[in-house]
């Protein structure tokens, strides 16, 4: 028998012990979160990180023969802006609207005088751009929410749901003339990542976190990505590069030719993880800008995918950001959070130049047309452009939801709850179908905040 001698602790005295430890455990547990939710939530600012200036797009002199808005975003780094003629601004007199009845979650794309949109329900609409009016509508399948693309001949389309309740999508080329399927794809998960088409290639994600690279002309497979969870925005590309957010909460920027990693990077998000990526990323400046679930803005190094700042909004941004080399303010990113708080960003520093606190839930993501920016409140159903400088309101419209504006340099069209507005700058002088002014709701106030 050993010698050492043995004390008996008390049964109660045991119970105390345990009860002090789970105490002291629980209130560790509960100042590690504290901390490191602290630490998520506070802004992020590396004022030595690299920035590269860019000149602002001029507005072409005369519109193009063959005008397009061929994707989402407008522009292949989907900045969301639309470098207009000064005279494409409010006031605007409303031309025709087209209803399907269905929610439109996306903008549509123009190409030439049609205007192609993808409605909720998988129905792809041909528009006649003059006249409002069906040239052809397919169903697509049960449920769709992304933005088309276009080019000449074809329009390309993702689909959520082949039938109803089908956890499985497809992505569908069409004959642009006249709707006849040119051909079909499958997919083993569901599709809302926005088509990027470039060089002959289609680019999108899927909700099982592959991103497919296919040829536009047949559908077939060149490669796939793997991401660790679902890819839900639209990739944007840059010189080569795709770069998107997942729903892991990370980052990743991969090469178009062949779909190989070059970066990757955390949000720094969520607590026990990271918050997701549901924005598609704005690629200028040197820069990825995109926004999280776990309610920040994020600005990554586009060539190492080093975090440059981070901002802290109210809650939740699923917003993609637009952005502007705008006068008085210089490079600013424009996006709105589920705080119902639109915000003009300093796109070098990731300082807050002004706010416009709307109420409501800003969900969809804001673009910019000349020198207005316009967006949508999901909360209250209705569409609000500001000035890109000032943040003062100058346009509002008492419906829309999610992703407002697209323009073909002449007219801006709005998508609605369910229906597609086509809205002319007012003059005293113009005619046509309808002289009726949009609601002009009373402006909510706007905060500056200059740093």
């Amino acid at each position: 028998m050993s010698s050492r001698n043995f004390r008996i602790v008390p049964r109660s005295t045991r119970g105390r012990i345990i009860a002090a430890a789970a105490i002291v455990l629980a209130l560790g547990v509960a100042l590690g979160a504290y901390l490191y939710e602290k630490n998520r939530t506070g802004n992020v600012y590396h004022p030595d990180a690299r920035f590269t200036p860019q000149p602002a797009p001029a507005p072409p002199v005369k519109p193009p023969s063959h005008f397009a808005w061929p994707l989402y975003g407008y522009t292949k780094n989907h900045t969301r802006f639309f470098p207009a003629a000064p005279g494409l601004k409010p006031p605007f007199r409303q031309l025709w609207v087209h209803t399907g009845g269905a929610l439109l979650e996306f903008p549509p794309v123009i190409y030439d005088n049609r205007i192609y949109q993808l409605s909720d329900d998988a129905t792809l609409h041909a528009i006649d751009k003059n006249t409002g009016r069906d040239v052809w509508s397919r169903s697509l399948g049960a449920l769709s929410a992304a933005t088309p693309a276009v080019d000449a001949t074809t329009v390309y389309a993702t689909v959520l749901s082949r039938t109803p309740g089908q956890e499985a999508g497809r992505v569908v080329a069409l004959d642009s003339a006249n709707g006849h399927i040119r051909w079909s794809r499958d997919l083993p998960s569901r599709a809302e990542s926005s088509p990027l088409l470039d060089k002959g290639r289609l680019y999108f994600g899927t909700q099982d976190g592959t991103v497919y690279a296919l040829d536009a002309r047949t559908g077939r497979q060149i490669w796939t990505y793997h991401a660790a969870e679902a890819v839900k925005a639209s990739p944007s590309l840059w010189n080569g590069v795709l770069y998107f957010g997942d729903y892991s909460g990370q980052v990743q920027a991969i090469r178009e030719s062949d779909g190989h990693r070059i970066w990757i990077s955390g949000s720094e998000g969520a607590p026990l993880g990271s918050g997701t990526f549901y924005s598609t990323p704005a690629v200028i400046y040197g820069r990825v800008f995109l926004g999280n679930t776990d309610g920040r803005v994020y600005a990554y190094d586009q060539y190492t995918g080093k975090l440059d700042w981070a901002v802290q909004t109210g809650a939740y941004v699923y917003a993609s950001p637009a952005v502007a080399d705008a006068p008085g303010l210089g490079p600013t990113i424009y996006l709105g959070s589920y705080d119902g708080t639109f915000y003009a960003i300093n796109a070098r520093s990731g300082h807050i130049d002004w706010e416009h606190h709307d109420g409501g839930r800003i969900s969809g993501s804001a673009t910019i047309i000349g020198r207005t920016v316009y967006y949508a409140d999901l909360g209250t159903h209705h569409t609000t452009g500001l000035d890109i400088s000032t943040g003062q309101v100058v346009f509002t419209m008492g419906t829309g939801s999610f992703d407002p504006v697209v323009s073909d340099g002449h007219n801006i069209y709005l998508s609605g709850y369910t229906g597609l507005y086509a809205l002319q700058p007012y003059t005293p002088s113009a005619k046509g179908p309808s002289s009726r002014h949009p609601a002009q709701a009373p402006a909510p106030a706007t905060s500056a905040r200059r740093h």
